[in-house]
């Protein structure tokens, strides 16, 4: 038989079809029909988003119908969707739509919703293997590293749930590299000093938590003051550098923040760079919220340093508007992510040919080892509209953001709170407490209108506007102040 020959078997298609255990519809045309109306749908739900409230509180009867026994016998694919378009759909967080300004999430597009369907209907395992998915993968990559001044041909990337797990992973990376990969068999015994790492005061709550589960522990986190602008000060850094060393610690890491997640601000990563070289320290950075504004030429120059990072973690769920979960980690030499997590296993061996074939899988740069293809909407995003258009609706995001800045100045009502250095604003209704804040933010989010949140800044109450979503314009600025004046107008002191 000739190589190119394929091997083919015939099957009766329709008595494989009426099998009790094969869970492929016995009606393809109606599973079509039934699939088509569906993603209409949810084009339609796109599409309207403007039209519609941006949350609705479930109402109990909603709840209850997600507290039904486990179901044994079948339903027609047409009930269940229904169910989904009537107790699912319109009860979602909100963030499609341009005024859920309270948290960081992206908005999302039509074409990464077109990118799920097709790895759904793939269901590839990118664990590892000799399969394209680790090609689109590699590719994104290498464009990460192109983006952020990374060598491409050295740089390790890999897809996670979001930041937090890639700045856990890279917590564990600089841990191996401090007191070397030994220390995978032994743990913290390897070290001969008890590690310490930095990062600011500011930095989001995941860095301490990485701390926790690599098992170095919080309190050996030191957080370094921040600047009138929320940015990590260099002298600070480096007293408290100094006298870790003194003391008999081990400094081996500083997480300096591209965007912090209270104000948005950028710690001075080129500073942050010198002394990590200087003390011999693995430099990281927490990029979750701004390092994708490094695609904007106009933001890029307040990100100089991050290229002289060892690992970078960033989402492209935020500024990237890919659909939910698509966090990454850069690592610029993958020698050490690959030290750090490859397990050799019996069942992970590799040959030089056939679906085994590989030197480096992704199980190899991580601690997953079943994964699904979260590259595709990634690279289909990147792909579809470029980095010029994302780099520009990133900007814009930072000039809507002003132009909230200016509206809240310019208003009687209201006080900032602290500089915009990004996307991020954060400002009081004058005069008013925090209980008063907090009743002021919850109205709106019922009233369906806008979704600020709050936040602490010097210990006061903060209203937190974080201008994420593409769709997003000072169009719905206007909107959300004429909403938030009717709300204080109606709610007494």
């Amino acid at each position: 038989m000739a190589k190119s020959q394929h091997l083919q078997t015939s099957i009766d298609s329709e008595a494989v079809g009426k099998s009790p255990t094969h869970l492929d519809p016995t009606d393809w045309a109606a599973f079509r029909q039934d699939a088509h109306a569906m993603l209409d749908d949810v084009i339609s739900h796109i599409a309207s988003v403007r039209e519609n409230p941006l949350w609705r509180p479930q109402p109990e009867e909603n709840r209850a119908h997600f507290r039904q026994p486990l179901p044994e016998a079948p339903r027609e694919l047409g009930d269940v969707l229904s169910d989904v378009r009537d107790h699912i759909m319109p009860y979602a967080t909100g963030n499609l739509h341009p005024r859920f300004m309270g948290w960081v999430h992206g908005g999302g597009t039509p074409v990464g919703m077109v990118a799920e369907m097709v790895a759904a209907g793939l269901n590839m395992n990118c664990g590892g293997r000799d399969h394209v998915g680790i090609d689109v993968e590699k590719q994104v990559a290498r464009w990460m590293s192109e983006a952020l001044g990374y060598d491409a041909d050295a740089a390790g990337g890999l897809f996670v749930t979001g930041s937090s797990m890639a700045n856990f992973l890279a917590v564990t990376i600089a841990k191996t590299k401090a007191i070397g990969v030994e220390s995978r068999a032994s743990g913290l015994r390897a070290a001969d000093h008890q590690l310490v790492a930095y990062t600011s005061a500011e930095a989001h709550g995941c860095i301490a938590q990485a701390m926790q589960l690599s098992g170095i522990g919080s309190s050996n986190l030191r957080l370094v003051a921040v600047d009138a602008d929320g940015r990590m000060m260099m002298s600070h850094l480096k007293m408290m550098i100094e006298r870790d060393r003194a003391e008999g610690f081990l400094p081996f890491l500083v997480v300096g923040t591209a965007g912090t997640v209270n104000t948005g601000a950028i710690d001075p990563l080129n500073e942050i760079a010198d002394i990590a070289a200087a003390e011999n320290l693995w430099f990281h950075v927490d990029g979750a919220i701004g390092a994708l504004a490094v695609l904007s030429q106009e933001l890029r120059p307040r990100f100089a340093g991050i290229e002289r990072s060892q690992s970078i973690a960033l989402d492209f769920h935020k500024w990237g508007q890919v659909p939910y979960d698509a966090g990454f980690l850069l690592v610029r030499d993958q020698a050490d992510q690959k030290q750090t997590f490859a397990q050799p296993a019996a069942y992970l061996q590799r040959s030089t040919r056939g679906l085994a074939a590989g030197d480096t899988w992704p199980c190899d740069l991580g601690p997953d080892l079943s994964r699904g293809f979260r590259a595709l909407k990634t690279w289909m995003t990147l792909s579809t509209h470029g980095t010029q258009k994302i780099g520009a609706a990133i900007a814009n995001s930072c000039a809507v953001a002003r132009y909230l800045e200016a509206r809240i100045a310019a208003h009687p009502l209201f006080e900032l709170k602290a500089p915009v250095a990004l996307n991020i604003v954060c400002f009081a209704i004058t005069g008013r407490n925090s209980a008063y804040t907090r009743e002021i933010v919850l109205d709106l989010h019922e009233e369906g209108v806008a979704a600020p949140s709050w936040t602490t800044i010097d210990g006061e109450l903060a209203i937190r506007c974080a201008l994420v979503n593409h769709r997003t314009t000072e169009a719905d600025m206007d909107i959300f102040i004429d909403a938030l004046v009717r709300a204080v107008q109606r709610r007494p002191e």
